[in-house]
C-alpha cells in the first residue's frame, strides 16, 4: 500500500490546482506538511479539508508534488494500465507513425503521468523519470511496460542535474540501465519517416535521435529538393539525413563534435546515401559561419537546432542573446527568398520572446525575415491546455525578403 498524507494547500496553490495545472510549486505552505517520502501520495486539500487532488510527493524539490488524478484514486496497476492504454490509444486513432518506429509513447502530464516519460526506439521502450517520486513505483510501471507493449527490453535512462557540466563528455558515458528484457545492440537501428537511424540506449545523456522533432523533419523533407542546406549544430545529422533523402544537391552539417559528427555519417550510411556528396564540418558554428561567408558560400536553406546551452573552446551560447547573433552571422549566407528555419527547446523561453530574438538578429543582420510557419514539438509530445509549458519547442519558418 502506497504511504499518504494530507497535505493543506495555500489560496494560491488553490486557485492553479482549480485552473487544472498539474504542478505544486514549494511554497510556505508545503514547508508545513507532514513528513513524507518521494513516493508517497499527497492528497491535496484546501484550508477547509475540501480535496483537490491527489498528487505524487517529491520533496525537497522545486515542483514538490505532481497531480495524478484531480480528486481521489488509488496508485495501484489498474489505474497506472489504464494511463497507459489511454496514452496509446491517443497515438494510434490520432497520429500519423506510418514509417516510423521511434516516438513517445508516454509524455509526462501531457498523458496523466507528470514526470515521466516512455519512449519507444523499434522493439524496446526507454523510461526516464523527471520526477524522484517515480522512483519507488519504477517496478510497477516496467510490469505495465511490459503486460501493454511487450517490448524486447525495457531501459531507463537516467537524468543527472550537472547536464550542462557534462555535455562535453557526455557522449562517451553510460546513463541507460537496462531494466527488464534482453539488450540491446549498441547501434540500435530505428525508423523514422521512413528512414533509418542509429541510436543507443546505454551511452550518453541522449539517444542519438530527438524524436519532438519527427514531423519537423517530415516537413523539412518536403522543402528541400534541388536545394543546398546548411544544418548547424547538426548533432547526430538526423535533419541533414532527412534533407539529402529528399533530394537536397548539397547539405553541410556543422557540429563541434568529432564523435557526433562521424555518427551522422554512420545514418548516412545506414540510409544508402554517400557522405561524400555532402560536407561534415567539425568546429564552432560561430567560426563556421564567419569562415564560409568569407569564402562566399551561400545556401537556400539555413536550419539551427542549438542546445539550450553550449560551450566549445571558442564561444560560449545560450538561447537568450545567442540566438541573435547566430542569426545575425547566418544571414550573410542566405539570400533573398531562402529559408532560414530556427529551432529552440528552452522551456523558459516562450514563442514570443523567441521572434524578439529573431528580430534582434535580423535588425543585427541587416535583414527582413518573414515567419511562414512557427510549429511546435511532434503530436506524440501532447500537453494539456492547463499546462502552457507543456509547449517547449519552437521551430520557426522564415523567408528573407
Amino acid at each position: 500500500m502506497t504511504e499518504r498524507i494530507r497535505c493543506t494547500v495555500g489560496p494560491e496553490s488553490v486557485r492553479m490546482l482549480e485552473l487544472g495545472h498539474p504542478w505544486l510549486i514549494a511554497d510556505a505552505w508545503t514547508k508545513k506538511w507532514p513528513k513524507g517520502r518521494a513516493g508517497a501520495l499527497a492528497e491535496l486539500v484546501d484550508d477547509r479539508g475540501r480535496l483537490l487532488a491527489t498528487a505524487l510527493l517529491d520533496p525537497g524539490e522545486r515542483v514538490v508534488a505532481r497531480v495524478l488524478e484531480f480528486g481521489p484514486m488509488e496508485l495501484d496497476r489498474g489505474w497506472l494500465n489504464r494511463r497507459l492504454e489511454q496514452a496509446l490509444r491517443l497515438r494510434r486513432n490520432h497520429l500519423d507513425l506510418t514509417g516510423s518506429t521511434a516516438y513517445r509513447l508516454v509524455n509526462g502530464e501531457g498523458d496523466g503521468l507528470p514526470g515521466l516519460t516512455v519512449d519507444r526506439y523499434g522493439d524496446y521502450l526507454m523510461v526516464q523519470i523527471y520526477c524522484e517520486g517515480w522512483r519507488p513505483h519504477l517496478p510497477l510501471i516496467v510490469q505495465g511496460l511490459q503486460q501493454i507493449f511487450s517490448p524486447a527490453g525495457v531501459y531507463e535512462k537516467t537524468r543527472p542535474r550537472n547536464t550542462r557540466e557534462l555535455e562535453a563528455v557526455s557522449d562517451s558515458k553510460s546513463y541507460g540501465r537496462l531494466l527488464a528484457g534482453q539488450p540491446a545492440s549498441p547501434r540500435l537501428a530505428v525508423q523514422e519517416n521512413g528512414l533509418t537511424f542509429l541510436v543507443t540506449l546505454e551511452q550518453g545523456l541522449n539517444t542519438g535521435l530527438f524524436l519532438d522533432q519527427r514531423e519537423n523533419r517530415r516537413d523539412l523533407m518536403g522543402r528541400v529538393k534541388g536545394k543546398r542546406v546548411l544544418n548547424l549544430f547538426a548533432y547526430t545529422a538526423a535533419f541533414s539525413v532527412a534533407a539529402a533523402a529528399a533530394g537536397a544537391t548539397l547539405v553541410t552539417s556543422v557540429d563541434a563534435s568529432p564523435g557526433y559528427t562521424a555518427w551522422g555519417r554512420e545514418n548516412f550510411g545506414a540510409n544508402r546515401l554517400n557522405p561524400k556528396r555532402h560536407e561534415f564540418i567539425v568546429g564552432d558554428c560561430f567560426q563556421v559561419l564567419q569562415e564560409l561567408a568569407a569564402a562566399g558560400k551561400t545556401y537556400d536553406i539555413v536550419l539551427m537546432d542549438p542546445p539550450s546551452f553550449s560551450t566549445t573552446a571558442k564561444s560560449r551560447f545560450t538561447t537568450r542573446g545567442g540566438t541573435s547573433d547566430l542569426v545575425a552571422a547566418a544571414l550573410p549566407l542566405l539570400p533573398s527568398g531562402g529559408l532560414l528555419i530556427t529551432s529552440s527547446n528552452h522551456q523558459k523561453v516562450e514563442v514570443p520572446d523567441y521572434l524578439k530574438e529573431l528580430r534582434r538578429g535580423a535588425l543585427k543582420g541587416g535583414a527582413e525575415l518573414r515567419v511562414i510557419a512557427c510549429n511546435g514539438q511532434s503530436g506524440d509530445f501532447p500537453y494539456p491546455v492547463t499546462f502552457p509549458e507543456g509547449r517547449y519547442l519552437k521551430y520557426v519558418i522564415s523567408v528573407r525578403s
